[in-house]
């Protein structure tokens, strides 16, 4: 599972650092949906827990340098100190928006492939761009990233217009 939960003094703003291993999607799934739950936002769960799947998976395997997810070490690999530890998973709510965001130690950015429908990988950055609202990446100050999903919160409204633009960088 997880190694530790964070809540900052805002209750709507939590992190979660995980584990550099495999289980570490299933405990960003689990992170996800106690959050939305605890704030009221569970029909969000499907969306953005799929997204946060992807975004996990994508640090494990592009990050941290392992070219298959089960390659990781399994969970009764020796336990790292929290600041070695180099993927956290943050969620903030602010209405009518929910943010995904996942960091991790590699500065390159994400690059969506073209999609190959036979391939067993390679979708994920498809997949993250028709489930959120809009998603990108920041470089963090020193080294590492952080990749984040907006998605829409609001329960009785239309989505806002999809001209807001897609998967932006900022410098």
């Amino acid at each position: 599972m997880s190694t530790g939960t964070a809540l900052a003094t805002d209750p709507h703003v939590v992190s979660c650092t995980l584990a550099p291993r495999f289980e570490a999607v299933r405990a960003a799934r689990e992170f996800t949906r106690d959050t939305l739950d605890g704030w009221g936002l569970g029909e969000l769960f499907d969306d953005v827990a799929l997204v946060a799947s992807e975004l996990v998976t994508n640090a494990l395997r592009h990050a941290l340098g392992q070219s298959e997810p089960s390659r990781v070490p399994a969970q009764n690999t020796p336990q790292l100190s929290a600041e070695a530890l180099p993927i956290r998973i943050s969620l903030v709510h602010r209405a009518p928006q929910v943010v995904c965001a996942v960091s991790d130690p590699s500065s390159s950015g994400p690059v969506a492939r073209e999609a190959d429908f036979v391939a067993e990988s390679g979708r994920g950055l498809h997949l993250v761009d028709s489930f959120s609202r809009s998603w990108g990446w920041h470089p963090l100050a020193g080294a590492g990233k952080v990749v984040w999903a907006l998605f829409d919160a609001r329960a009785d409204e239309p989505p806002l217009s999809a001209d807001l633009g897609r998967h932006r960088r900022s410098a």
